[in-house]
């Protein structure tokens, strides 16, 4: 098949490597069946806000990537009010822009309000690359949540999923779609995208995205495996691993996205790969308010889609496109997504009725798999060999012996 291509990843280099790494990660990327990643502006440090911190991500990928890398750039209220200083960051190459509309919890990446994503739309309609917004807005619930029993009950989930409830999706896109309506043809952004990252509540939130498409909007969506894979009611007490923004939510939910990913209302499917060192999962308090959020998957994620959505009867050509054609799409990586000719020969190889065990014997990649919420499960689908731009990066559990994949920057 077409190598899978992952648009939302934190690889968390430079300045954080002992979080992940470009070479852990994108091993473990090679070992899963992705090809190419897209790597988050934020979690490194500096985060990649400005022509000078994106330089700093280039040289560290340089020589020590084993599948292709590209960068999304971060809006921050700081260039967004500076056009010449967005415009700076586009032109060093960066895919696309992202920002957070709440507290991303990395100093230097602060959120942005609508005004700022405003803003920034004419620049981007310009260089027509899109932003990825992750879409919560904080809302007033009442004060802090109420810990019953104490501390001891900061270990259940259904605490932490009362502190991210799907209103905050909902408001956030709501603000969205007025603005999306200027990217129609004709519109004062035309040209422009929006993309809301890592969907989780599959009730308005995606009744408003629907809305939004068949009003002639320039936006997608995407989810990720552990939505479609997991939820909320069979979390376990204390079990931080399973911490994301937003969260996952309850089992009906989980089929709602399943439908909205079947019916094609969701376009797309990321990792949201966000580590970190297992000090900050807590695993030992298991105190779901304090521990930092992220799932680590990327190795997983080919396994994952397929293992759960064979139930749903999913075929080639869907995961084809979730996981290659429609991202390179957005990435604008115009000689990705599919085998065809003249395009690279980035190319997985798998066994979709090969099981495996992710225990303590199965090689896993990533940095630090004790904080993946995968250990544990049995998955079908494992992957064989990897080929970027023809280069033989992975077979049967080894890697190439030098990192000969290349960052990607636009031009």
């Amino acid at each position: 098949m077409p190598g899978f291509i992952d648009v939302h990843a934190h690889l968390d280099d430079p300045g954080r490597s002992e979080w992940e790494g470009f070479p852990s990660g994108t091993k473990a990327a090679a070992a899963g069946g992705v090809t190419t990643l897209v790597d988050m502006p934020l979690n490194s440090a500096p985060s990649t806000v400005s022509e000078e911190t994106l330089k700093l991500k280039v040289q560290a990928a340089e020589g020590r990537v084993y599948v292709d890398v590209g960068f999304w750039g971060g809006l921050v209220p700081e260039n967004a009010e500076n056009a010449s200083s967005l415009e700076r960051l586009l032109n060093a190459g960066v895919l696309g822009l992202k920002s957070f509309m709440v507290p991303s919890g990395i100093n230097d990446f602060p959120m942005t309000t609508a005004s700022h994503i405003k803003e920034a739309l004419p620049t981007l309609a310009r260089y027509k690359r899109p932003l990825l917004v992750h879409a919560e807005v904080l809302l007033d619930l009442d004060g802090k949540v109420e810990l019953e029993d104490g501390v001891e009950n900061a270990r259940s989930y259904s605490t932490y999923l009362k502190t991210r409830p799907a209103s905050m999706e909902e408001a956030a896109i709501n603000q969205l779609i007025t603005l999306s309506k200027d990217t129609r043809a004709g519109g004062s952004a035309e040209g422009a995208h929006l993309h809301i990252v890592h969907l989780s509540d599959a009730r308005t939130s995606l009744n408003l995205i629907k809305e939004a498409k068949q009003r002639g909007d320039s936006i997608t969506v995407e989810t990720c495996p552990h939505y479609l894979a997991f939820a909320a009611e069979d979390i376990p007490d204390g079990d931080t691993r399973f911490k994301c923004a937003p969260p996952i939510r309850d089992a009906a939910n989980k089929e709602k996205l399943w439908d909205a990913l079947l019916d094609g209302d969701i376009d797309m499917l990321s990792s949201d790969h966000s580590p970190s060192v297992p000090e900050m999962k807590l695993l030992d308090e298991g105190d779901f308010l304090k521990a930092w959020g992220g799932i680590s998957s990327l190795q997983f994620v080919l396994p994952a889609t397929w293992t759960h959505g064979r139930k749903y009867g999913i075929t080639f050509e869907q995961l084809a496109s979730w996981w290659s054609e429609k991202p390179a799409k957005l990435a604008g990586l115009t000689t990705k997504g599919a085998i065809a000719v003249g395009n690279q020969a980035d190319i997985v190889v798998w066994e979709p009725d090969m099981e495996f065990d992710l225990d303590n014997d199965y090689p896993v990649h990533i940095k630090h798999p004790s904080i993946s919420a995968y250990m544990g499960s049995r998955l079908s689908g494992k992957v064989l060999a990897t080929f970027v731009r023809g280069n033989l990066v992975y077979k049967e559990g080894n890697h190439a012996s030098q990192a000969c994949a290349l960052p990607i920057l636009h031009r």
